[in-house]
């Protein structure tokens, strides 16, 4: 089989259909009656939502909007499109008061005044990737912009990435904490909306977006999901949207922040390392060299060792043999 873009064709309807089936398995197995979903207005959490309502109806599916200072106008106007053209309740819980009460905003701008001393915590800011395809270790690099307009950027210490990272964590965990609540109360399951991409490179936080109940387009790849979206007929302006991390006031790409390769691309590449496809192949297939696909092939590995902690249970002392491991 040539190693083009064609071998993530799929049967939408089929799949659709399947993934509707298991998750009504999935609510029996639970005990659950309905499902959450956080609905961000990107791509993911749209075709999870429109799945649950194939699965169990309308009246069984509850959407949270939650927008914090940071977030784009434009997710919270396509999350409501979203809710409307799916007929599901939807609720918006705006989480900024929260983040500032537990210290989010604090902790994240002063790590950046660390690094830009006359910071005032009004620029827009975003944490972007470098390095890996140049076959150098990955590093980070802070942007900002300035009141003026003035874009700077500075190469992050590790002192002051992880604090950023970890206040900005805040966000999903407090996100996670609000959707497990209207959990409880309806007695839902909360539904996770990670595809293969993000699933299988560690592109979540640890009990934050990486905590759900179920995860119905896991095994998806991103294209995937694109065409999946379109097969179940969801608004334009969510089938083109274009993935962000939706996180940092500055615009920022998810191939900025973190993966090696824009998603199509990414897409390839992965599928073809999960299929031993030589790097030449994916090389000639992106129209890049053999000696960067390897570094892709590189980074996707790397990726796997130093996330695998987020995918990890709680580790016991000593197993409890009457309950599952």
């Amino acid at each position: 089989m040539k190693l083009d873009y064609s071998v993530l064709d799929f049967d939408c309807g089929a799949e659709a259909d399947r993934i509707a089936r298991r998750l009504r398995e999935i609510l029996r197995e639970l005990s659950r009656r309905g499902l959450v979903v956080a609905m961000s207005g990107g791509i993911d959490s749209s075709v999870c939502a429109a799945l649950a309502v194939r699965a169990v109806g309308k009246d069984r599916v509850f959407g949270l909007l939650l927008p914090e200072q940071d977030s784009s106008s434009g997710s919270s106007l396509r999350g409501r499109q979203l809710a409307e053209h799916l007929g599901v309740e939807c609720e918006l819980v705006d989480i900024a008061p929260a983040l500032a009460a537990i210290g989010c905003y604090r902790w994240r701008d002063e790590a950046i005044r660390r690094v830009f001393p006359d910071y005032d915590g009004t620029w827009k800011n975003k944490i972007v990737i470098a390095g890996g395809l140049e076959g150098q270790v990955n590093h980070f690099k802070l942007v900002v912009e300035a009141p003026s307009g003035e874009i700077r950027e500075e190469r992050l210490g590790l002192r002051e990435y992880l604090q950023i990272v970890a206040a900005t964590n805040f966000k999903q965990r407090i996100r996670k904490t609000v959707e497990y609540f209207h959990a409880d109360r309806l007695n839902y399951a909360v539904v996770g909306t990670p595809n293969r991409l993000e699933y299988d490179q560690g592109f979540f936080v640890k009990n934050g977006d990486g905590s759900a109940d179920v995860k119905p387009i896991a095994h998806l790849y991103k294209t995937q999901v694109y065409a999946m979206a379109r097969h179940l007929g969801l608004p334009e302006e969510i089938c083109s949207a274009t993935p962000t991390t939706d996180t940092y006031s500055l615009s920022q790409g998810q191939d900025e922040f973190y993966f090696a390769l824009p998603y199509r691309q990414m897409d390839l590449a992965l599928w073809a390392l999960n299929h031993g496809r030589p790097a030449a192949e994916l090389g000639a297939a992106l129209g890049i060299t053999a000696e960067q696909a390897g570094r892709v092939y590189a980074d996707i590995q790397a990726k796997r060792r130093t996330t695998r902690y987020l995918h990890a249970k709680a580790v016991l002392v000593e197993a409890v043999a009457e309950l599952p491991a």
